[in-house]
Parts: C-alpha cells; structure tokens; sequence
C-alpha cells in the first residue's frame, strides 16, 4: 500500500504542477487552510481541510463539494454523511506534504463549494441531479474533488466530465469492480457505475486500471466482462497507460483499507 500510495503521490504532483517551493507572495496569493494557530482545530468552520467556503466555482482552480448519497447501496446505508464528517476529520490536515513536498495551496485556487444538491428519495432523479450539478461546477473549467456518497455517484460525475472533456481514463482503487449489470433487477446501483459509464461512452477503456481487486464474488466469471472491454485489473504502468498529459477520473474507495477502520461502508469486505 505504501508503493501505491507514493506512486499516486508522484502521478498527482506531477499532473497538478504542485510546487514544492513556499513563497510569501503565493501565500498571500492562494486560499489557505485556515491554521490550528490562528484557530484551534476543535473550533471554526468545519469546511474542507478549513478552507474558504464559497458558494461557486468562480476563479477557483480547484473546488472540493459533497456529494451526500447513500440510497444505492445494497447493505448498509449512512453514507450520506460522508462529506460532513470527512469535512470534520479534514481539520487536521495541513497545508503542505513535508514526505512528497507537495504545496497545492501555493499555485492552485481552492474552496469548498458545498454539498450538491440531489433527491435523496428518487435514485434515478439523484443521478440526474449530480450529473447537472457537477456540470455546472466544471462549466469554467474548476477541476472538482467530490466526498461520497456511495459508488452510484460516480455514474453520474462522469457522465458529466464526459460531457464536458469526452471519454476519459481511470484509476479505480477498490475491492469490487462495479461492473455488474443489475442489482435486484436495477441498472442504477452501487454495483454498476462503470458498466453504465462504458455503455454511455464516458470512458476510455485502453486508459482504465482497477487496483485491489480482491474477495468473495458471485462467481469465476465476475471479471469476464471487464477484461472483455480491455481494463487492466492490475495497476501495471498505470503512468504510461493513462498518458501524463491527457484527462483522467481518479476514484478511490476506503474498503481497501483495513477492514476495521471500515465503519460505514455500503458493503464492507469479509476474506474467505
């Protein structure tokens, strides 16, 4: 894991020209998280790794917004607070990566935009909604940082960058593929995103990798459809596959952290 994260780190820092270099005037420049010395970190507002709150994408490089769905899942809900409590954890974060220099503040505008808006009785009106949303969030070119929500939103998050950037890559960092074609006879769930987001077009399936794929299945053939579209289950030259230069969707699930840190997850992983 530790491979991984670093390798992640590097591909990140690289795509995102993070500066390693602090100067006064990039302080002065850039929103900041707000420090644990200008405010105790138990106080102020509990916004995204205590940064500006803003209510659009305006002049922003770069917005963190929640997305607080959990009606998708298929076993344990309550991933619809997600975004607040990621939020609350996030006080504790820093400004910059002492390990990888990484300095995003210092060259990129940031905020928190909030939470979009969706219908939390309606599973299909949801998918539109965030669909809508997240295109009017990159309508000015703002790259977005979503905070799920169960797996079902990225259907909808890619449909929109799609739209606005054509088909794009992946890496997906997850136990479960998402691939399947109906959960209890539904196309839209927690377990089919990506099988959506290929029949819709919104990927491109030379520049997709899925990492840490592992666990129970329903059965020997559980990955056939994937490989038949060409994704890559191992994150083999990941750099070269997504191509440095061109756009890619990053998703990563907690389940591939230990099992007991996994307090909230729609379906968390048993080992046989």
């Amino acid at each position: 894991m530790a491979v991984k994260v670093h390798a992640l780190c590097n591909l990140l820092q690289k795509v995102t020209h993070f500066r390693s270099i602090s100067t006064t005037s990039n302080l002065l420049r850039f929103n900041q998280p707000l420090s644990g010395n200008e405010m105790p970190r138990a106080g102020g507002i509990a916004s995204m790794m205590r940064l500006p709150v803003q209510q659009s994408t305006d002049d922003l490089d770069v917005c963190f917004v929640g997305v607080p769905l959990d009606i998708g899942v298929s076993n344990r809900s309550g991933t619809r607070f997600g975004p607040r409590q990621t939020r609350t954890e996030s006080a504790l974060i820093r400004a910059v990566n002492v390990s990888t220099g990484a300095a995003p503040f210092e060259s990129l505008q940031v905020a928190d935009v909030g939470d979009v808006w969706l219908n939390l009785y309606n599973l299909p009106k949801a998918v539109n909604d965030i669909a809508d949303g997240f295109s009017k969030l990159m309508a000015n070119g703002c790259k977005t940082l979503a905070i799920g929500g169960d797996h079902t939103m990225t259907y909808p998050i890619l449909k929109a960058v799609a739209k606005k950037y054509g088909p794009v890559g992946l890496v997906h960092v997850d136990a479960h593929t998402d691939t399947q074609d109906t959960m209890l006879g539904e196309k839209i769930a927690h377990g089919t995103p990506f099988r959506r987001a290929v029949e819709d077009g919104c990927l491109d399936c030379q520049r997709v990798v899925q990492i840490g794929l592992r666990g129970s299945g329903y059965g020997h053939d559980d990955y056939d459809w994937g490989i038949q579209q060409s994704v890559p289950s191992l994150g083999i030259k990941v750099k070269y596959n997504l191509g440095i230069w061109r756009t890619f969707f990053l998703w990563y699930y907690y389940q591939d952290f230990e099992l007991f840190l996994l307090l909230n997850a729609g379906t968390s992983l048993s080992a046989l």
